[in-house]
């Protein structure tokens, strides 16, 4: 199946964004929190996955701090797992992260992800670091992952 990434299109969308939240995270993000994170546009980007209907299957947020960029979130719809959604997503991002000249990028996984770990391996995320007792419900260690290169390309 082919995948539509675009970008949030308005902030009535962030609905949307938080029901994959709550089916995809024991700590959810608030619609405060994304609400704010539209304040920062230059700073900020979110996408969306839709389906070939228009339904949102997922979703990626990330930052873009000087020559870098943190994914905050990825997620995925539990019916639309394993269907390539995610990979859409990150080649999406990792492809809009190096337009906007970033060259490298980051993010934190929990310790126990491994559908997860693999993804972001696949696309030459290696683990640089671990950030103890980061998440909360239940409490767990994060990996924190690097890219170094944005302008290789990806799977």
């Amino acid at each position: 199946m082919t995948w539509k990434i675009e970008p949030l299109a308005t902030p009535d969308e962030i609905d949307l964004v938080l029901e994959v939240e709550r089916a995809s995270f024991s700590n959810p993000w608030s619609r405060d929190m994304y609400l704010a994170e539209l304040e920062n546009p230059d700073v900020s980007f979110l996408f969306l996955a839709r389906d070939q209907n228009g339904a949102v299957a997922g979703f990626c947020a990330f930052w873009r701090i000087l020559d870098e960029i943190h994914i905050n979130n990825l997620a995925v719809l539990p019916e639309f797992r394993r269907r390539g959604v995610a990979s859409a997503l990150l080649g999406r991002v990792l492809a809009e992260g190096a337009r906007l000249a970033a060259r490298r990028a980051t993010l934190e996984v929990r310790r126990s992800n491994e559908t997860a770990l693999r993804l972001y391996a696949r696309f030459g995320f290696a683990i640089a670091g671990v950030r103890p007792e980061y998440y909360t419900h239940p409490v767990e260690d994060a990996l924190v992952l690097w890219r170094e290169r944005l302008d290789e390309t990806s799977p």
